[in-house]
C-alpha cells in the first residue's frame, strides 16, 4: 500500500491545499495530511482549531486521513511508513524553498522521495498568508477556503 505524508501549517486550510491533496489521493492509497504544530511560524489557529477546520473539507476523500505532528517531518514520515512526502508548487517562488527542503530531507531519509504537485491554475497565486490578510482587513475569502474556514477567519479578526 503506498502512503504519502502531505505537511503543512495549513493556516488556515485554502482552496489550493485541498487541490493537491485531491490529486494526492489519487496518486496514494493512503494519504495522511499533516498538521504541523510549527509555534515558530506564530499561526493564527491552534493545531487543534487546524485540525478541526481541515477534517470536515477531506471527509469525501475515503484514503486520507489528518493528525497533528511536532518535530521533522521525516522522523514522522518514517514513523508512518510513508514513502512519500507531496508538496504543492503555486509558482516559481516556491521552488526554491521546496527544493532545499527536499534535498535535505533526502539527505535524512533517502528512502522517502519528494513529490510536487502543481494546484490548478486559478489557486497559484492564493497562500494562507495572503488570505489571512485580506480577511484581516474584512475582505471577502469566500472564493479561497471553504465556508467553515471563512467563518473561523471572520471570528479570529473580530476579536
Amino acid at each position: 500500500m503506498r502512503h504519502c505524508i502531505y505537511p503543512g501549517t495549513f493556516d488556515p486550510i485554502t482552496y489550493g491545499h485541498l487541490d493537491v491533496l485531491s490529486r494526492a489521493s489519487k496518486l496514494f492509497d493512503r494519504v495522511t495530511v499533516a498538521i504541523a504544530e510549527n509555534p515558530g511560524k506564530d499561526p493564527l489557529f491552534s493545531p487543534e482549531e487546524r485540525l478541526a477546520m481541515v477534517l470536515p473539507n477531506v471527509e469525501r476523500l475515503k484514503n486520507v486521513r489528518v493528525t497533528i505532528f511536532g518535530g521533522l517531518l521525516v522522523d514522522f514520515a518514517i514513523a508512518q511508513k510513508a514513502h512519500a512526502i507531496i508538496r504543492g508548487l503555486r509558482a516559481l517562488s516556491d521552488f526554491e524553498f521546496e527544493f532545499n527542503m527536499a534535498l535535505m530531507n533526502r539527505h535524512l531519509e533517502p528512502r522517502i522521495e519528494a513529490i510536487f504537485v502543481m494546484p490548478n491554475e486559478q489557486f497559484s497565486y492564493t497562500s494562507s498568508s495572503l488570505v489571512k490578510q485580506v480577511a484581516r482587513y474584512g475582505g471577502q475569502v469566500g472564493k479561497f477556503v471553504p465556508p467553515n474556514v471563512a467563518k473561523a477567519l471572520k471570528r479570529a479578526f473580530a476579536r
